[in-house]
């Protein structure tokens, strides 16, 4: 594909590293910030004769020059496209940079229409947060129909209503305290799934089919609800030793609280230099002031989380 700015011999002057890209237009705004393995084949594939989607042909028209940083690894390239694109916000990128919509639910306290709603701004009994609002909010509209949940010996009592029913004060009371629970804990959102799939189970072998795909869907959206909550616990609980291969050494990543806290390139790596970094590492997390910005964080544990998951075990060392 012909380009009146970008050039063959301008695409293959871009190394073949891992980093993020830039895209300009002509008046030098940033229009799009990306990340890749393989800087050169990722820019390279944007300028093909058909592009795969009508919004790159849109965006590459208006390409009049392209920045590069590279990186010594995907994962500090993935972290930088997350931080630029929050800090620019791109025209053409999608995600990542409108967290400040990013939204909490609320158990509320007595309520006849609403035992549990969404808000921007997290107060007491706020659970998030949480990305997708059209999603959450058709969960909560759908889960009124379940209303009242009820928890007996252990168990979680559930019946779907074809029409919500209208709780009285101690009704919705105790409903607002079973609500409590499931949002706080997430084992009992696990014993209420295994009384969801009872359910189904029971309405298939009666050959309620309907009823049983609205089970089914239940169960599915407490899927959604538990990751959104308890998804990153074990890395946000945890201290994390990464260690990756860069060139003829090892770069090393002190995790803390789901955050990168500190790096640091070894060509060889001691039992001495690690704990050497480990106690460097420490003295920084304990100086370092939290962020502020709740929503925010949910994008980079999102880019740990999913790197940590791709990593060999013996990358990773679980320090506590």
């Amino acid at each position: 594909m012909e380009h009146k700015y970008i050039t063959r011999e301008m695409l293959l002057q871009i190394p073949r590293q891992p980093g993020i890209y830039k895209m300009l237009d002509a008046n030098g705004n940033i229009i799009y910030v990306g990340k890749s393995k393989c800087l050169r084949n990722r820019v390279q594939s944007y300028f093909v004769k058909n592009p795969k989607w009508e919004k790159v042909g849109r965006m590459v028209s208006m390409i009049k020059d392209i920045d590069y940083i590279v990186t010594d690894t995907h994962l500090e390239a993935r972290l930088l496209e997350c931080t630029l694109i929050k800090d620019i916000r791109p025209r053409f990128n999608a995600q990542m940079k409108n967290d400040g919509r990013y939204f909490y639910i609320r158990v509320e306290n007595y309520n006849k229409h609403n035992a549990l709603s969404i808000t921007d701004e997290r107060t007491d009994n706020c659970f998030g947060p949480f990305r997708s609002r059209y999603t959450i909010s058709d969960f909560l509209g759908r889960l009124k129909n379940l209303y009242p949940i009820r928890k007996s010996n252990g168990r979680y009592e559930v019946e779907y209503h074809m029409f919500p029913l209208t709780m009285e004060q101690d009704t919705f009371n105790e409903n607002r305290e079973v609500l409590l629970e499931l949002l706080n804990e997430e084992e009992n959102i696990v014993l209420l799934t295994e009384a969801l799939q009872e359910k189904l189970e029971e309405a298939a072998t009666a050959c309620r089919f309907e009823m049983a795909s609205v089970y089914r869907d239940m169960i599915i959206c407490f899927g959604m609800l538990r990751n959104g909550l308890n998804g990153y616990k074990a890395l946000a609980s945890r201290d994390i030793l990464i260690k990756l291969p860069v060139g003829d050494g090892c770069k090393m990543f002190y995790v803390s609280g789901g955050n990168v806290i500190n790096t640091s390139y070894m060509e060889t790596i001691t039992e001495k230099e690690k704990k050497v970094f480990i106690k460097e590492s420490k003295a920084i997390f304990k100086a370092k002031i939290p962020s502020e910005n709740e929503k925010a964080g949910i994008d980079f544990r999102d880019v740990l989380y999913s790197e940590i998951s791709d990593l060999p075990m013996e990358a990773i060392e679980f320090l506590s």
